[in-house]
């Protein structure tokens, strides 16, 4: 199993931001780990607001600093304590993103944890390309939290491709969440089903074709959970036929998931952005948080 030594949480101080920093101190708590929180001054906004108050001098740049310091450090308060949890805390300026990259290399952090919602720039930043230029610039696990963590995680989703990857999203998922139940999910589509039909290939023919593929990954999933050293009764395994992106989020919604562990690796440059694409569409659309990590 994979083990959490440091969460690192990065918050913009908004109230949806603090669920981030919540779920990361309960984890933190749970695995034993060092919780840090960081929160990054927007290098470009306060040369714009001190150019905007000249007269000011440096006054109100570092009057923002101070207040930035004190909210970091009230947030830390108000989420450690309960949990017996003592937060390192991060003030830095600079561009976010190299800033939150540069920030998880110097602390080492086994897991970065944000919020999924906040200002516009975050939403941007995790629905969207910025989110996978992230991930590839840190090549750490990012969990983006979208709900008040509420409990522990009860019911964890994991799409299989049977990559290389899919190993070390289920050690990933089993140290974010020793207590949940895990599915272990694998979406599957007849190569040139299309095809076949405009070949006139009579449906009864694809639909044994599509039954035994089921039966085949049914059975590989079962390998695989074995060799990920799976064990008891804590777990399942669903094989859906269709799009893996749309077939995730049903089966979110089916069993009230309230965490999908996913990844993404790339051997060519088309499943690179197949699995990139997954990967994007789960981050915009999945209501229960969403861990993702680059292999």
């Amino acid at each position: 199993m994979t083990h959490l030594h440091t969460v690192l949480a990065t918050t913009d101080l908004s109230a949806p931001a603090r669920h981030a920093a919540q779920r990361a101190a309960l984890l933190a708590s749970e695995a034993g780990a060092r919780f840090e929180l960081l929160h990054v001054l927007e290098k470009t906004a306060l040369d714009a607001l001190q150019a905007a108050f000249v007269d000011q001098d440096a006054a109100l740049s570092q009057r923002i600093r101070d207040l930035g310091r004190e909210a970091l450090s009230q947030l830390a308060t108000d989420i450690g304590e309960p949990l017996g949890v003592t937060a390192g805390l991060h003030l830095e300026e600079g561009a976010v993103l190299e800033t939150i990259a540069a920030q998880a290399d110097r602390l080492d952090a086994s897991l970065l944890v944000l919020g999924a919602r906040g200002t516009d720039f975050m939403r941007q930043w995790l629905l969207g390309a910025t989110a996978e230029r992230l991930l590839r610039k840190i090549r750490r696990p990012i969990l983006a939290v979208k709900q008040p963590p509420r409990e522990h995680y009860r019911k964890v989703l994991v799409p299989v491709d049977f990559s290389l990857w899919s190993a070390g999203a289920v050690r990933l998922a089993r140290s974010v969440a020793p207590q949940a139940e895990i599915t272990l999910m694998h979406a599957f589509e007849l190569p040139y089903e299309g095809k076949l039909r405009l070949a006139f290939v009579e449906e009864d023919v694809i639909l044994g074709h599509r039954i035994k593929a089921r039966k085949d990954a049914v059975a590989r999933l079962h390998q695989f959970a074995a060799d990920a050293g799976i064990t008891g009764t804590a777990w399942r395994v669903s094989v859906i036929h269709g799009d893996t992106s749309m077939r995730v989020l049903e089966q979110e919604e089916e069993l009230g998931a309230d965490l999908i562990v996913l990844g993404k690796h790339g051997a060519n440059m088309t499943e690179e952005l197949l699995l990139g694409s997954v990967t994007k569409h789960v981050l915009a659309h999945a209501r229960c948080d969403v861990l993702a990590a680059y292999r």
